[in-house]
């Protein structure tokens, strides 16, 4: 059998979704290739957060996901469809971890990129991102050992030096280590998007270096999609680079003209649903969207919408929501309502039926999560209800036994010698607690079916 040859990437003439903290994820970067761009950045990811993942073939949403030991989270998740556009951009101050993650995800994606621009207290902290800016031989000898035991292009990301011949010099060191580009944000550390991008300096670097150029830092520049090739032609770049701009609304990589805010979150949101992206990280997608209008009638809601089939509701997508979630459920997915944590060598199970309740070790089990928004008050809370019935009822006060797994807990509360809780892991202690008291609520009949269904405390 002949041995296909993977496509290499290149970097002449791109437009290039640039990497954007939460905002980057698979959703937004499919939406970005629809839409025209030819290569896509991922979020930063740690390396030592995905040095704890491990990799795992999803049949269910037809992706590869990084699942984090610690806490069953998606550390990384792609898809056949970007495998030849994605780039995957490292967190690193070393070069034998960046190596190591490089090696662990190289056959999923198109590139390796290092972080040198973040100018994040997080990342400096950690002597990451901008703080390499710094560390030149730190930052060659990861570009290099990378370079020279990867099959994929590697790349890396900076921000200009106030001093226009130190900035050139970095970048001519850099080149030097074989890196395939350099992409180049024309501000500096200090510098915020209300600063010029400087592009000038950006033109000088092109002209200097002999591999392809990213220009990024101008979408204070791009408001269509012509502006695009102008601020190509100012810089005199390779390629260019957009976050803000994208961000925004990402048809600005279409040559047909930006779409109506309403066409681009109605396409984001069927990604969101076909990758089973996690409600918050769609809501603070959508957010960066909608921009100003979250004070509308219709931002207000989405403001206090928790899930995602809430959100699919404000924009009549709960046709679309019902009909992959039950092909989902079909299929034997292990949603993200169902993650627990879990060591690797463990496989995951599935509840057939979430409303079912167990009995496991004698406690009452049911899988429903407490969402805070549909409380209006502190004495609607299940816990407050749960303790004033216990109240009313001459009995001991409920007792809440708390299990931490990493990032997540796990509440069990013992009522009248009977115990109850929700296999759902939350994110924190109050919620946990709250959760199981809702089970408790719901299996002591004091709060009917129809209240459970309104309320969708069961989660999509």
């Amino acid at each position: 059998m002949i041995k296909m040859e993977r496509k290499r990437l290149n970097y002449e003439n791109k437009l290039i979704l640039a990497p954007m903290v939460r905002i980057g994820t698979l959703p937004m970067r499919l939406l970005a290739l629809d839409y025209g761009a030819d290569v896509v950045y991922t979020e930063e990811l740690i390396d030592w957060k995905l040095l704890r993942s491990f990799r795992r073939e999803n049949d269910v949403l037809g992706t590869i996901d990084y699942i984090d030991k610690t806490d069953g989270t998606v550390t990384f998740r792609t898809c056949p469809k970007e495998k030849d556009k994605v780039v995957l951009q490292i967190g690193t101050c070393d070069a034998a971890r960046a190596l190591k993650v490089a090696k662990m995800v190289e056959q999923d994606v198109a590139g390796i990129d290092l972080n040198m621009g973040c100018p994040k207290l997080f990342s400096l902290i950690g002597k990451m991102g901008a703080a390499l800016l710094k560390e030149p031989e730190t930052a060659t000898n990861i570009l290099k050992t990378l370079v020279d035991n990867l099959n994929i292009p590697v790349t890396c990301k900076i921000r200009v030096l106030p001093d226009i011949d130190k900035t050139i010099e970095l970048c001519e060191l850099l080149q030097s280590t074989g890196i395939a580009a350099i992409a180049v944000h024309g501000r500096t550390v200090h510098e915020r998007p209300q600063h010029m991008n400087r592009n000038e300096v950006l033109k000088k670097i092109s002209n200097r270096l002999s591999i392809p150029v990213i220009a990024n830092g101008g979408s204070k520049e791009i408001q269509k999609y012509s502006d695009i090739f102008k601020f190509k032609e100012i810089t005199g770049c390779s390629s260019v680079m957009l976050a803000r701009a994208a961000e925004w609304n990402c048809s600005i990589f279409s040559e047909k003209g930006l779409l109506p805010m309403e066409d681009v979150i109605k396409s984001y949101l069927k990604y969101a649903v076909d990758c089973d992206n996690s409600p918050s990280n769609t809501k603070y997608c959508i957010q960066n969207i909608l921009r100003e209008q979250q004070e509308s009638t219709l931002g207000k809601k989405f403001l206090s919408s928790q899930t995602l089939e809430q959100i699919c509701n404000l924009w009549d997508l709960s046709d679309y929501f019902y009909l992959k979630k039950k092909e989902f459920e079909e299929k034997g997915l292990l949603g993200r309502s169902q993650v627990s944590p879990m060591k690797e060598d463990e496989k995951q199970t599935q509840l057939c039926n979430k409303r079912k309740i167990l009995e496991e070790e004698d406690v009452i089990l049911m899988h429903c999560a407490f969402l805070r928004n549909n409380y209006i008050t502190d004495l609607e809370l299940p816990k407050t209800v749960l303790h004033k019935w216990t109240q009313t009822q001459r009995k001991k006060m409920p007792n809440y036994n708390t299990q931490q797994k990493g990032k997540l807990f796990r509440s069990i509360v013992t009522v009248d010698g009977r115990k109850y809780g929700s296999s759902f892991w939350e994110k924190n202690k109050k919620w946990a607690e709250q959760g199981a008291a809702l089970v408790c609520l719901f299996s002591l009949g004091l709060i009917s079916e129809k209240t459970f269904d309104t309320n969708s405390n069961v989660p999509s």
